[in-house]
């Protein structure tokens, strides 16, 4: 008896220091950001930072305008592609998905999550862009191919297995009887998955919604080889920007004083931009339980 209270009390240490090491983690994170970012901030005049419409660090100009509408733009475009295509496919794989597809069709999903975000630029630089820009002529819009519509599908189909993946879980979380009572009341297959399964699945399926932009939001690489990465202002979706997150690691390999301070400052707000985010989620959840 005594061995197994040492062994119980051991892993309740274990579990706390696993614990205590993450958030530990996210606390280092937030203090080094907010301590290295701010006073820069406050320099530039927060104002200035965030509505300002020019980035020049070698006139010390640093409006971060146009990296924060870039990244929004291109996080929306991707959740226009991703989501619906993710809950529509996770949907198929339990409803209608033939049992000797289900297997392969799932692994294809699942070997997309460990796909390297590089690997994905590779595509996005071979086959999206070179389409991207013929179609874009085609519609009287010159450009090179890389721009907004180019990130936003290459993002759009990396978050896929996010939104697969959970979606997927979520659904099956769902007790069966919620099905067969719609069915039982004369429902049709479409309106009870739809109608039934899908509300009663909501909390689940925003965790991978939210999980899918926060991938798309955060990812550099491959939006750093299809954006065009140019600082300014965008200008339609066949036109390149440039994200918060490129932004940083474009310039930071070379930055100092003032203009790496500012880099950090956009890490702090890429971090608020997540956090709001984070705070919507748990609203609609909060929502949705009050609700049901």
């Amino acid at each position: 008896m005594q061995k197994k209270k040492g062994r119980e009390k051991g892993l309740k240490l274990l579990f706390l220091a696993a614990a205590g090491t993450s958030i530990l983690a996210v606390a280092l994170i937030c203090i080094f950001l907010f301590a290295k970012g701010i006073p820069a901030i406050e320099k530039i005049g927060v104002g200035n930072f965030l509505s300002g419409k020019v980035w020049r660090p070698g006139n010390d100009r640093y409006g971060l305008f146009p990296m924060i509408l870039g990244s929004l733009y291109v996080t929306a475009g991707a959740a226009l592609v991703g989501i619906p295509i993710g809950i529509f496919t996770a949907v198929f794989l339990i409803y209608y998905c033939p049992k000797g597809l289900y297997r392969p069709l799932k692994s294809a999903t699942e070997l997309m999550a460990g796909i390297p975000s590089v690997v994905y630029g590779f595509f996005g630089l071979v086959v999206l862009v070179p389409w991207i820009r013929q179609m874009g002529r085609a519609m009287g819009y010159p450009g090179n191919g890389n721009s907004i519509l180019t990130a936003s599908f290459l993002l759009g189909l990396m978050i896929l297995p996010t939104v697969i993946g959970v979606s997927e879980a979520a659904i099956r979380a769902v007790p069966s009887f919620y099905y067969e009572g719609a069915v039982a009341l004369g429902a049709t297959k479409e309106r009870a998955v739809f109608s039934a399964v899908l509300p009663a699945a909501k909390s689940g399926v925003i965790a991978g919604v939210v999980l899918g932009i926060g991938r798309a939001i955060g990812e550099t690489m491959a939006v750093i080889m299809v954006a065009g990465n140019q600082a300014r202002m965008p200008n339609g979706i066949f036109r390149g920007i440039r994200t918060l997150t490129a932004n940083i690691v474009i310039e930071m390999g070379y930055a100092t004083d003032l203009h790496r301070e500012a880099l950090i400052g956009t890490g702090v707000v890429l971090f608020v931009f997540i956090l709001i985010m984070n705070g919507q989620v748990a609203l609609l959840k909060r929502r949705s339980r009050h609700e049901t």
